[in-house]
């Protein structure tokens, strides 16, 4: 037997209820929790899906009080390739006995926003010549203790890299630059990360192989991480007076900068 629909009637149910009871509090919970909560999630996580992600930190910077220093010599009396040098390496000053000169160094670090770290290193150095000989280029070699904590907890030995040449004898060497951070490959985020945290120069090698520039940098620059002092300011002052060492003055600035690590 055939069943037809008679008659339809739509039923529509209205609930109220004041501002002040426990049902307005009910829905102003739910809508909260429906919409505030992934605002932060997302605020949090800095966006979705990203696989690096870089932050600012102002480092913990420190001079070792630990150099290399080689000055080139030029004069009537003095050889081709001939020139002098210091380092506060025992071994290597060993090896360089016949050409080792003892300078006065004088460094210190200044803390200019009282912060508790260092903003800079103001560092000088008076190396002792004779009358005919003159310095016609030098290299120099800092090593600096370097430290994250913020985002990453990483520590590492580096290095700072000054040099120049000239056609005209010096007196007095000024160098204004920065120590930046350089990074091949992002920072490691979880644990703490002492990968580098080792001598950049091997100082108990008796081999002088090991103290060469070359093999310095080579090996250095295999790290994933490093510092340089990138395009300094220099001043070559000429002039030096009878009996006077030859001076290098350098100021480097320690930076806040940015930091690149994995994001997860």
């Amino acid at each position: 037997m055939a069943v037809y629909e008679v008659f339809a009637h739509p039923e529509l149910r209205r609930y109220k209820t004041t501002i002040v009871s426990k049902a307005s509090v009910v829905m102003a919970a739910v809508l909260i929790l429906t919409f505030i909560p992934p605002l932060f999630i997302v605020y949090r996580s800095y966006g979705f899906w990203l696989k690096e992600a870089t932050y600012r930190e102002m480092p913990s910077v420190a001079f070792k009080h630990e150099l290399l220093v080689i000055l080139e010599l030029g004069g009537t009396d003095v050889a081709d390739g001939d020139y002098v040098t210091y380092s506060t390496f025992q071994m290597y000053n060993q090896l360089q006995a016949q050409r080792l000169r003892v300078p006065i160094i004088k460094s210190r670090e200044e803390d200019v926003n009282g912060d508790g770290k260092a903003d800079r290193l103001i560092f000088n150095l008076e190396m002792p010549l004779a009358d005919t000989e003159n310095v016609m280029g030098l290299k120099l070699l800092l090593f600096f203790s370097y430290k994250l904590v913020k985002f990453s907890s990483f520590k590492m030995e580096s290095l700072g890299y000054i040099e120049h040449e000239s056609a005209r004898p010096g007196a007095k060497l000024q160098v204004y630059g920065d120590l930046k951070f350089q990074q091949k490959q992002p920072l490691a985020h979880k644990g703490i990360d002492t990968r580098f945290n080792y001598p950049v120069v091997n100082t108990s090698s008796t081999f002088a192989d090991d103290y060469d520039l070359s093999t310095i940098f080579r090996n250095y620059t295999q790290r994933n991480v490093t510092t340089a002092i990138p395009n300094p300011y220099k001043i070559w002052t000429s002039g030096r007076g009878a009996g006077d060492p030859f001076v290098i003055s350098a100021t480097i600035e320690y930076l806040e900068e940015t930091y690149l690590y994995p994001f997860s």
